[in-house]
């Protein structure tokens, strides 16, 4: 067989590789993309490379079970995905509309997977071979194998491992997990019977016994109807996400009993390199061509990803959840060699999009004591201030990068993924800082402050306001003394759990303060296996027991949100009713430090030279804005 091939997605294809069935079929709510940005081409690379069979059964027609028969019954199972996002996030704006893109599917259509796509997926299966053995896995399995709110339904649901009907659920990154699963499928041990491998969740008796030391949580009625024990049960959860100190975590649902056994430890990086160098085709499927290609392969066609893991920490993302605190990150010789993989294509102009990850300028652990002990449970790295042991070092990423920049074909490297100032700023050695504003920026760096006031970014678990500031003085100072005119794009969120109105206000006064005009916004949007979405439907931050202000309410979502793009006319009405909300009718006018002008203005209201005082406030208020969407702006073009 050919290096380089697609793994087989017809019975034809199967058969042409004289396989009378595949080990293993690969059921995924995405496209096929053969792309190691992508969970289901590396798992299917890496049973391939151990010697399994793997057909692919992406976006499989679920109305009912014919297409799950096309490769036949597998000899040891199905996996099943619902692909890079959760299908309810995929399918939903955080208002519940329905979206009208999905970047994972042929020219970007709707509609080629169902809502709740696990448990669709292994329903056809159940239907088409009745008990073959069901592994299920990927983002959305793995942030909901336990009981969890979900905001779609506005109630806790069950663990989708329990809905789903599956034999395992894996969570996690599943390279090291699926290998041993499959290897003990092969020998012939009942996929019932597989109870001791790490990273797996499975279902059994109450009384039987569990494989490593455990703690227990609660039932599934008591924890529907109990917020407090939902939120204890969270704490229990997320302290037992590490692969050295983690034990398993138990739930009760209708006198049987779901263990989660402790998390597989991370990939090392000879282990990471090995799975960098199978032979991905890097590329969608040819067969979505004439339906207009894979919109998603193009933000990571032409990137490079050099680790995993984060100890950043953020309260509203699941990354703890999912591929843990703890990084590691793969060797320069292997990322140089993916560089080279790209220049050698013949659509590659000279530009490496990124050379990121989660967080992109984390290259090891935190600290030394957690490859001996595992992450701290009692407090976090970097937010509220960054832990006395942390190691904060960007000497072997900048040699990284500079490799890379010297691959032939290469013209120049960006960093786009999420950069934490806060670590930076760590960095006693500002060589890393100097380089990155230097040579690895587009004009515009994207960052993530969140929020300006402190009492939400704790909420968040974001560091003050105050080293975003420190941060932006000597990003403008640098881009200035290397001769460039460079702006910074802040995220902002808004409605997480602790923002109240007056919040949103004191956003948006920072913002006109400092000229800047965000185009877009991010609304909170509470995903299942996050701090912040526990917080959103308990009122409890489950870290700390305390009482937490949320809104629900959607006026008040609508008009936190206004406030943050203050600079839009249709925003207006918004605006001065959260003004009056917050009692603070001095910011509606036209004086300089306004937010937004009267309801009643009109300019045939004012006579000619209050007309004219009014039009130069509005260019004097236009000025400060003009140029500075992104951010603060510094020198003169060169």
């Amino acid at each position: 067989m050919k290096d380089n091939m697609f793994l087989p997605v017809t019975r034809e294809e199967m058969t042409e590789r004289g396989w009378d069935r595949p080990d293993f079929i690969y059921v995924n709510g995405d496209t096929y993309v053969d792309h190691p940005s992508f969970g289901p081409a590396i798992i299917s690379r890496v049973l391939e490379n151990a010697g399994f069979r793997v057909a692919m059964l992406s976006q499989p027609d679920y109305k009912s079970a014919d297409d799950f028969k096309r490769f036949g019954k597998p000899r040891l199972g199905f996996l099943v995905s619902a692909g890079n996002i959760d299908s309810m996030v995929a399918h939903y704006t955080v208002s519940k509309k329905k979206r009208n893109y999905d970047y994972y599917s042929p020219g970007g259509k709707m509609g080629n997977r169902p809502d709740r796509a696990v448990i669709v997926y292994c329903n056809r299966i159940r239907e088409a071979y009745g008990d073959v053995p069901i592994i299920i896995g990927g983002l959305e399995a793995s942030l909901r194998r336990f009981a969890h709110y979900d905001y779609w339904d506005n109630k806790v649901r069950r663990s989708i491992f329990v809905d789903s009907r599956a034999d395992i659920l894996t969570y996690g990154m599943g390279e090291n997990i699926l290998l041993r699963i499959a290897s003990l499928l092969d020998k012939g041990v009942p996929v019932k019977k597989i109870h001791d491998v790490r990273g797996t969740v499975y279902l059994t008796t109450i009384d039987d016994k569990v494989h490593f030391p455990r703690v227990d949580t609660f039932t599934y009625d008591e924890l529907k109807t109990d917020k407090k024990k939902y939120a204890e049960a969270y704490k229990i959860q997320y302290l037992n996400q590490d692969s050295i100190s983690g034990k398993a975590v138990t739930e009760i649902y209708d006198g049987k009993m779901l263990v989660q056994n402790p998390p597989m430890p991370p990939l090392e990086r000879e282990e990471l390199d090995a799975v960098y160098a199978l032979p991905y085709t890097r590329t969608y499927h040819p067969m979505y061509e004439k339906d207009g290609g894979v919109p998603g392969i193009e933000e990571v066609r032409f990137s490079i990803a050099h680790n995993r893991g984060c100890f950043g920490g953020c309260n509203f993302c699941a990354l703890t959840f999912h591929q843990g605190r703890t990084v590691r990150s793969r060797s320069i010789e292997s990322c140089v060699k993916e560089a080279e993989q790209i220049a050698s294509m013949p659509d590659f102009k000279g530009y490496i999009h990124d050379v990121g990850g989660p967080t992109a300028n984390f290259r090891g652990p935190a600290c030394e004591k957690q490859l001996k002990d595992g992450v701290c449970l009692n407090r976090k790295c970097l937010a509220p201030t960054p832990c006395k042991n942390l190691k904060a070092d960007h000497t072997e990423y900048i040699e990284l990068l500079r490799a890379i920049e010297r691959v032939k074909g290469v013209k120049k490297v960006f960093i786009r993924s999420g950069i934490r100032y806060d670590y930076m700023l760590e960095d006693k050695d500002p060589t890393f800082f100097r380089k990155l504003v230097t040579d690895h920026v587009s004009g515009q760096l994207k960052v993530a402050p969140e929020h300006i006031c402190d009492n939400v970014l704790n909420m968040m678990g974001k560091p003050s306001v105050k080293v975003y500031e420190k941060f932006k003085e000597r990003y403008f100072k640098y881009s200035k003394e290397c001769g460039k005119e460079q702006y910074i794009v802040p995220y902002l969120m808004s409605s997480h759990p602790g923002s109240t109105l007056n919040d949103a206000l004191q956003i948006a006064l920072y913002l006109k303060r400092n000229g800047i005009r965000p185009e877009q916004v991010q609304d909170f949007y509470p995903t299942p296996g996050t701090v912040s979405t526990v917080m959103y439907y308990t009122g409890i931050n489950p870290l700390n027991g305390k009482s937490v202000y949320c809104t629900t309410d959607y006026r008040e979502k609508q008009l936190q949100r206004a406030l943050l793009q203050y600079n839009r006319k249709e925003n207006h009405d918004l605006i001065r009713e959260a003004i009056r909300l917050c009692h603070r009718e001095e910011l509606i006018g036209m004086g300089k430090e306004c937010l937004v002008p009267p309801a009643t203005y009109k300019r045939s209201n004012f006579p000619e030279n209050k007309r004219n005082n009014v039009k130069n406030n509005k260019a004097r208020f236009d000025n400060n804005i003009k140029k500075t969407q992104m951010g603060k702006r510094n020198g003169k073009k060169k």
